[in-house]
């Protein structure tokens, strides 16, 4: 699912994948539902594709989501975005205790938070798998 989902540079919240034509794509904001175009030239990022530092390897954005999901019991995230940069790193080694404190900002939790709110507030189900989505999205070329 987090493969649809979308944040566009220059633009607040997140989107989700509507359709796509040659140099841009329609997007619908998972805060308002207002839908937009997004052009080539806009920087547009899948939420499928991003992942954090950890001390040994990168953990997909997913697991962490699902991660403060659990801590959480699927409500909203029990620290602002607003917090203090200690706090919001306290926060984050409960979610994943092996993160990169030296490559990853506070800045980073603050925005993996705003997304982890936006999505549970939009009832985005980000733990269901990619492949049934992917299967669905791509089309083969013509022979």
């Amino acid at each position: 699912m987090l493969k649809t989902i979308l944040s566009v540079s220059g633009k607040p919240g997140l989107y989700q994948l509507i359709s796509s034509a040659k140099n841009m794509v329609i997007v619908e904001s998972l805060v308002d539902k207002k839908k937009m175009p997004i052009h080539a030239r806009d920087k547009v990022v899948s939420l499928g594709d991003i992942s954090i530092y950890t001390e040994t390897d990168d953990a997909p954005l997913k697991d962490i989501l699902i991660s403060i999901k659990q801590k959480e019991n699927g409500e909203k995230a029990s620290i602002s975005t607003s917090a203090k940069p200690e706090e919001l790193k306290k926060y984050f080694k409960e979610v994943l205790p092996d993160f990169d404190r030296d490559r990853v900002y506070p800045t980073d939790i603050k925005k993996i938070i705003n997304w982890y709110n936006i999505l549970v507030n939009a009832n985005v189900e980000f733990e269901k798998e990619e492949s049934k989505v992917e299967e669905t999205s791509t089309e083969e070329e013509p022979k």
